[in-house]
């Protein structure tokens, strides 16, 4: 007789495999599609349908949000004003369009090294910086930060790191591995960084509605939890003002980092967070304070409705009923990309 946990481990198998299949089926098509554009390369234009599909895919519209977020962008370049070297090389993970290596240059740099993992977005900085006059003092790498090796791409080591490369949770985008690596490896001693250090913060959080944008149960009667396989692990965004909800606590540090002395690895700890309010607990709310130096403070706070982050939802594997007056204790871990609770 077959248990109910062959049947679950044979699916697991078969999604697994299905899941291979539509990741080769996808990387197929792009290769397909690829070699006939090249096929034909005196007439390859942004304007053709093919580049327009390869550029969403390889180019987040987030991009877009976050250049017309002016309270990062002032945020930033106030920064720089004040915390940038003058005469001094810098360093900047994640080029993007080049914007964050132009300030650089405007604060007072020598020469920034910018490195950009996407092909791409690297093409599109190197534009950018040649049509805004900064080609001679603005080098875009097409590569990893943790690529660059000093006396290869770097002439010695930098004066000063600059990197934004962060999500709603902080650590999505692999601001800890990256500022480890950079610190270890690329930065002069005594060098600059940027941000300097930050900190989550976070409160109990009601709210199912929120918790179901990434898990479903049941639909019109029927079980459909098996696309819960295919659920974001660990924390996703949020807008926490579009979803009914309720704060069943105050905020509190969850963690901090300081990227200039902590080790920036993986890690964990536990949280006893006071419940102010009686209900059921779906998961933390979650938001980041970036202190970028010279006095300035970069934040994604919930109240903060005009920054292009949202907020990071750290869901429970099972919501908890709490009472007012309690503690709720909850382990905090996170990877080099993800926050996760137990």
């Amino acid at each position: 007789m077959t248990s109910i946990t062959d049947l679950t481990a044979e699916g697991d198998i078969r999604l697994a495999l299905a899941g291979l299949r539509a990741r080769a089926q996808e990387l197929s098509r792009v290769a397909d599609e690829t070699a006939r554009v090249l096929a034909a390369p005196d007439g390859l234009s942004t304007a053709l349908p093919a580049f327009r599909e390869f550029a969403r895919a390889s180019v987040p519209r987030w991009h877009f949000a976050m250049l017309n977020d002016h309270e990062r962008n002032d945020a930033l370049a106030t920064a720089l004003e004040r915390v940038v070297p003058r005469g001094g090389t810098v360093l900047d993970i994640g080029a993007g369009t080049g914007l964050l290596a132009m300030m650089a240059v405007r604060a007072g740099a020598a020469h920034v090294y910018s490195c950009e993992a996407n092909p791409l977005m690297a093409e599109v900085a190197r534009q950018v910086v040649a049509a805004e006059g900064f080609a001679d003092r603005v080098t875009v790498l097409s590569c990893r930060s943790d690529e660059l090796v000093v006396g290869r791409e770097l002439p010695g080591r930098v004066d000063a790191v600059i990197s934004e490369i962060v999500d709603c949770g902080l650590i999505g985008e692999g601001i800890l591995p990256s500022i480890r690596h950079a610190r270890a490896e690329l930065l002069a001693p005594g060098g600059v960084m940027l941000p300097r250090r930050a900190r989550l913060l976070g409160l109990l959080l009601q709210s199912e509605n929120a918790v179901n944008l990434n898990r479903v149960g049941s639909a019109s009667g029927f079980d459909v939890s098996r696309l819960n396989s295919f659920a974001t692990p660990g924390h996703f965004p949020i807008r926490l003002h579009t979803w009914p909800h309720r704060a069943l606590s105050e905020p509190v540090e969850l963690v901090s980092f300081d990227f200039s002395a902590d080790p920036l690895g993986p890690g964990g700890r536990k949280l006893a967070v006071p419940v102010r309010e009686p209900g059921t607990v779906h998961g933390l709310a979650a938001w980041f304070e970036m202190d970028l130096g010279g006095g300035v403070t970069l934040r994604n706070s919930p109240e903060n409705i005009g920054s292009h982050w949202m907020q990071a939802l750290v869901p429970l594997a099972e919501p908890l009923d709490v009472e007012a007056g309690s503690t709720l204790v909850l382990d905090l871990s996170w990877s080099e990309t993800s926050l996760s609770l137990a």
